[in-house]
């Protein structure tokens, strides 16, 4: 199964005639009259929809299944010890892990694109889960982005931590009310263990600058951290085995290192209305990331010509509702 998806991705990475709508202009497909950054829908409380509005996240527990998550780690395991094809699923090394040799899971600190894959598929097409991101997409979602997070015990570099960061400093498509990520905890996530941190109410802000940190020992490939702001009191996100975060795209956070010798693996995914657009970001903040994937694109095969908003609409797939033009 695995390796026919990646022959379907090849196909439609050699197609030039991909036809993929730019736009510059906002939409009015979506309004809600008391609430900005929720839909009415009756599957979040008034309390919780308030919550979202001034913090940018809210926190739902008991979505999936225990033997589920279960599988979810291990999937991953098995895919870095080698026992399973990669299919287009990215491996991605902790860069001071790598260069002690670690190997398996305290070499490997992310899986990109695990969207087609036949276990972690059912976490993107999950019933309880896709009812809540209707709350913020609307009936039509496309799955734009798929991932599970591994945070191995840090090296002594602090190369676990993640600078803090705003998800659509990643994403050529708008509008960002209108995307949403959710990040469900594999296990227990402790201030240890390195949980998420937020600024909250920061999702009200702009779309900062984001750049490599200079930090010693360096950061691993695609960490860009906002840049030139001043950081107010962060909040950390503890969370149990289980738990969903769903958090709105400019909502600053990071993580914290590993300081334990267990790791602190987490499944992710954004959520996008398929009536989204996409833009051109040529000259704005986000040109630095978008070269930088057009490369590591290249690196994998992709046509000399590739664009960034042709990558994203590749790595996508319509989890609920009708395709429109996201």
């Amino acid at each position: 199964m695995a390796s026919g998806r990646l022959e379907v991705l090849k196909r439609h990475l050699t197609n030039r005639n991909l036809s993929i709508k730019l736009c510059s202009t906002g939409s009015n497909l979506f309004t809600d009259k008391e609430f900005n950054y929720t839909l009415n829908h009756g599957r979040l409380s008034r309390s919780e929809k308030r919550f979202y509005e001034s913090n940018g996240f809210i926190i739902k527990p008991d979505l999936f299944e225990e033997e589920l998550l279960n599988s979810f780690s291990s999937r991953f395991i098995d895919l870095c010890e080698g026992r399973v094809p990669r299919g287009n699923i990215t491996l991605m090394k902790d860069i001071s892990l790598a260069q002690k040799s670690a190997t398996g899971q305290y070499l490997y600190n992310k899986a990109q694109d695990i969207l087609y894959d036949d276990i972690f598929e059912k976490y993107f097409f999950h019933e309880k889960l896709l009812d809540i991101v209707e709350c913020f997409t609307g009936p039509n979602i496309k799955a734009a982005h798929s991932m599970l997070i591994n945070k191995p015990p840090d090296s002594g570099a602090l190369t676990s931590r993640h600078p803090l960061h705003q998800d659509l400093h990643y994403f050529p498509f708008r509008p960002a009310d209108r995307i949403v990520a959710a990040w469900t905890a594999l296990e227990d996530v402790t201030i240890d263990n390195g949980c998420l941190i937020v600024i909250p109410g920061s999702h009200k802000g702009q779309l900062l600058r984001h750049e490599y940190p200079k930090w010693e020992g360096g950061v691993n490939k695609a960490y860009h951290g906002i840049q030139d702001y001043n950081v107010s009191e962060v909040m950390p996100v503890i969370m149990k085995k289980g738990e969903t975060i769903f958090f709105h795209p400019l909502l600053i956070h990071g993580s914290g290192p590993n300081n334990t010798m267990g790791f602190r693996k987490a499944i992710s995914g954004h959520f996008a209305a398929s009536e989204c657009y996409y833009i051109d970001v040529k000259g704005t903040t986000q040109e630095n990331i978008a070269i930088e994937v057009e490369e590591m694109a290249k690196k994998k095969g992709a046509p000399p010509n590739i664009q960034f908003q042709e990558i994203w609409h590749l790595r996508g797939r319509l989890v609920r509702g009708e395709e429109r033009t996201l």
